[in-house]
């Protein structure tokens, strides 16, 4: 496998960090640490740059919090100058990675995500008689830092980049205990979901599983989007062999299965994947999923009142109808993936029109004016 070098200089030119600022305030223009960072963008930028060329740079605290969605889960945000190296790094990077994953990883890549992944789904639901649904228990805490780096050094050798990348990686803060899992395990384990860095260190850490499955075991139905993957095949019985074929391999990588969410389906019963329920002709939205739409949906419509009360007065429309749009894309997920059912029986009930109602443009004028 040939390794990729002197990507040092590419990482650090100034056309890259300018396109790394302009990727990583992308939608966030308006907070006080982007907008802080931007005033003074040239300063930081120059401040910025030396310490990577003397290698001085050091990742700042992350800021934890939990999301409950289905289930909790800790989110670690990095600080945005953090985050701003990321988008430098991951610029060069993300090239050379796409390069070496399988076509079946769905997530974090351009042309992918979950609904591509669930439409593929559809195509082996069609072919195949029954599903192995495999989960990585407790995966993101469960990554050893020493493994990963090994798997990005096989594909990087430039050693500054490598550098850049051991100090991103063993900056990582605590997260979930795993002892449960490993309890002789001394190896330092985790990495924090909410960076760009880890999306993409958890799609190259699962590619040898990628390579197993498809060159050793030679399924031709696979899909996987993180750690969730599925296997499809008309046997029943080669599932089982994949399944401990699977586990065996995973030792190499330090990882172990979800025996409670790993198991064998036939895909006329359906299977849940990228928080739907899959069935060969049709897709079902879970209903606390359905609920929790609902909720944001609402919860979207008073933020935005009480933003545009305190704050958004003197902008102009194109920021009022960026938030418009949020609300648009919500519902366009729905109907792009089958479920015009959910939006149609939430109009009468008056989900749109009672919990979001955007100011039209000569009422914008008139509370600008004001």
């Amino acid at each position: 496998m040939k390794r990729k070098g002197n990507l040092w200089d590419k990482i650090i030119s100034i056309e890259n960090l300018y396109f790394a600022s302009k990727k990583a305030r992308k939608g966030k223009r308006f907070r006080e640490n982007v907008s802080r960072f931007d005033y003074y963008l040239e300063q930081e930028l120059t401040t910025l740059l030396k310490e990577l060329k003397e290698g001085n740079y050091i990742p700042g605290k992350y800021k934890v919090f939990f999301l409950k969605e289905g289930k909790k889960r800790r989110i670690s945000a990095a600080p945005y100058r953090d985050r701003f190296v990321h988008h430098c790094l991951m610029n060069i990077l993300e090239p050379i990675f796409e390069k070496k994953l399988i076509y079946d990883t769905y997530a974090n890549r351009k042309g992918k995500g979950t609904h591509k992944a669930v439409l593929k789904c559809q195509e082996f639901f069609k072919k195949y008689d029954y599903v192995l649904k495999c989960d990585i228990a407790k995966y993101f805490p469960s990554i050893s830092h020493k493994i990963l780096l090994d798997e990005i050094k096989k594909i990087i050798k430039c050693k500054k980049t490598i550098e850049l990348i051991e100090k991103i990686i063993n900056a990582s803060n605590e997260q979930d205990n795993v002892k449960d899992l490993f309890p002789e395990d001394r190896q330092k384990r985790g990495i924090p979901i909410g960076n760009l860095t880890s999306q993409w260190f958890a799609n190259i850490f699962l590619n040898p599983l990628d390579h197993f499955i498809k060159e050793n075991l030679r399924c031709k139905g696979y899909v996987r989007y993180l750690d969730d993957f599925l296997i499809f095949a008309n046997s029943k019985q080669f599932l089982i062999f994949c399944l401990k074929e699977i586990e065996h391999f995973l030792v190499k990588l330090s990882l172990k299965l979800n025996t409670r969410k790993s198991k064998i389906l036939k895909c006329k019963e359906g299977v849940e994947f990228c928080g739907w329920t899959i069935f060969p002709y049709y897709k079902v939205l879970p209903a606390d999923r359905v609920a929790r739409t609902r909720i944001k949906i609402r919860n979207l419509r008073v933020s935005n009142r009480n933003r545009w009360n305190q704050s958004y007065r003197n902008l102009n429309i194109g920021f009022r109808c960026a938030q418009d749009n949020l609300c648009e894309n919500l519902m366009g997920n729905f109907y792009l993936l089958g479920s015009a059912r959910f939006v149609q029986k939430s109009r009468p009930t008056g989900l749109w029109d009672k919990w979001w109602e955007p100011l039209s443009t000569s009422k914008i004028s008139e509370s600008s004016k004001g």
